[in-house]
């Protein structure tokens, strides 16, 4: 297969996605603050998963743009982020309709978890095809601490969620966006080099 349907195919999920998400916000029926005041978490839920949705295409696409040749194990990974990352709506309406409840927080944790766990696992079947370069497969060692701290904090998210706070769970979401902001460029340095 080559990379540029692959590129291709998950932009096209990816927008996909976050225009789901945004046709379930839906407008008040009338402007007074009384009839706004409600749909407040809806635009904070929605604003969060546009910001993990968003990092993830960043990222997805600094990763995918090494790959040399579209195996099968690449393809059915990224097909496996691609499925966590389609069901990130509906967590994101559930969690906004039911204004944080704590099992609809720790369900969004568990889809996080997912997602970061099949984004390391389609970052791993990459790696395994640079065997000859070493500088590479450095450059994209360093995203292990990012990948193990964010695991970590996801699964730090569901029990803290469920039994202390779903704020708290809420900015540990947070801080592993904030690591994931920047994509990073050592990659295509590296890229370039060759």
């Amino acid at each position: 297969m080559n990379k540029t349907r692959l590129e291709a195919f998950s932009d096209g999920v990816i927008a996909i996605i976050i225009t789901i998400m945004v046709l379930e916000m839906r407008a008040p029926e009338g402007t007074s603050w009384v009839e706004v005041k409600p749909l407040v978490p809806k635009f904070i839920c929605y604003g969060l998963s546009f910001l993990f949705v968003a990092i993830y295409w960043g990222n997805h696409h600094h990763l995918v743009h090494t790959v040399k040749r579209v195996t099968p194990g690449i393809m059915w990974a990224n097909m496996n982020l691609l499925f966590w990352l389609s069901l990130i709506p509906f967590a994101t309406a559930w969690m906004g309709e039911n204004h944080f409840e704590r099992i609809t927080v720790a369900a969004y944790a568990v889809l996080a978890l997912f997602c970061g766990a099949s984004y390391t696992i389609l970052e791993k079947q990459i790696i395994k095809h640079y065997d000859e370069s070493p500088e590479f497969k450095s450059t994209l060692g360093r995203r292990k601490f990012k990948a193990f701290a964010s695991i970590i904090l996801y699964s730090l998210a569901i029990p803290v969620a469920l039994f202390v706070n779903p704020v708290i769970s809420g900015c540990l979401f947070l801080a592993v966006s904030i690591m994931w902001l920047i994509p990073e460029s050592s990659i295509a340095k590296v890229i370039e080099k060759k």
